[in-house]
């Protein structure tokens, strides 16, 4: 069995699970489960869930319609859950240094702010991971108030098929636009965007951002795509990144939506 295919089944009973608890439940009486502790309550959905399988199947699959984001949520723990622990601080740090090069100057990636900045933000990020969507205003904003900032933006999709076509898409509209002024707008939309990403959402993106669509396809199919994002998995497996959105910089790594605060802590430290 395939990791994504393991992966897809986990979530399908977690999913079902989650939806139940907020979902199966108000549909018992409250009698049913007054003065009751948790083994009463998963024994009285248990017996829900046999009797009324056919009720079940048409909650959770309404619940889930109306509430696609649980979809992304659930998957993104299962993963995170399920990948090895970070590095300590120690080793990542001199991960960083070992891998400088690549990292803060390679032509496979996205450069945004002044190229000539004394600190470097490097950012991986996943279209389908929600707090990238929470943090990816951030940048901009510190972009806007720390005119000596250089922010590097790498795709690393670590949340099923569809992040990987969103991102291979992303890497076709880089070599298509070294100004970079299409991407933006092309990962504003894709990072401002609700449901699920892939394929058709960034094509779509990448249509309302004006980019040649003929050269994009073909740009889909050049190694170079698939290099790009090798590239981009290495070096976060190289300095212990185990999950998205995590930032780089100086000598260290902060992973999580951890706030324009923080961020701004960081890079202020950098320059120290």
């Amino acid at each position: 069995m395939s990791t994504t295919v393991f992966v897809t089944r986990v979530w399908q009973r977690k999913a079902a699970l989650a939806a139940l608890a907020m979902v199966v439940l108000p549909y018992l009486t409250l009698s049913a489960v007054a003065d009751t502790d948790r083994a009463a309550v998963e024994a009285i959905i248990a017996e829900y869930l046999s009797k009324n399988p056919d009720v079940v199947r048409a909650i959770v699959r309404d619940y889930l319609r109306s509430n696609p984001e649980i979809v992304q949520q659930a998957l993104g723990e299962i993963i995170r859950r399920n990948m090895p622990p970070a590095k300590p601080a120690a080793d990542q740090a001199a991960a960083i240094k070992a891998q400088s090069a690549m990292l803060l100057n390679s032509p496979r990636h996205v450069v945004l702010g002044n190229p000539q900045g004394d600190v470097t933000l490097v950012e991986f990020f996943d279209y389908n991971c929600g707090f990238c969507k929470k943090a990816y205003l951030d940048k901009f904003e510190l972009m806007r108030t720390d005119g000596r900032l250089r922010v590097v933006l790498k795709e690393l999709p670590i949340l099923g098929p569809g992040s990987v076509e969103a991102a291979q898409v992303a890497v076709a509209v880089r070599m298509q636009d070294p100004g970079g002024e299409k991407y933006v707008a092309f990962h504003r939309a894709m990072m401002g965007a609700a449901g699920q990403a892939n394929k058709a959402s960034a094509l779509a993106a990448a249509r309302g951002a004006g980019l040649d669509m003929d050269r994009l396809e073909r740009d889909l199919a050049n190694p170079e795509t698939k290099a790009s994002i090798d590239e981009s998995r290495m070096l976060a497996n190289s300095l212990g990144i185990t999950a998205t959105p995590s930032f780089v910089v100086g000598d260290s790594v902060t992973t999580g939506a951890a706030g324009i605060s923080k961020l701004a802590e960081k890079i202020a430290a950098a320059r120290r």
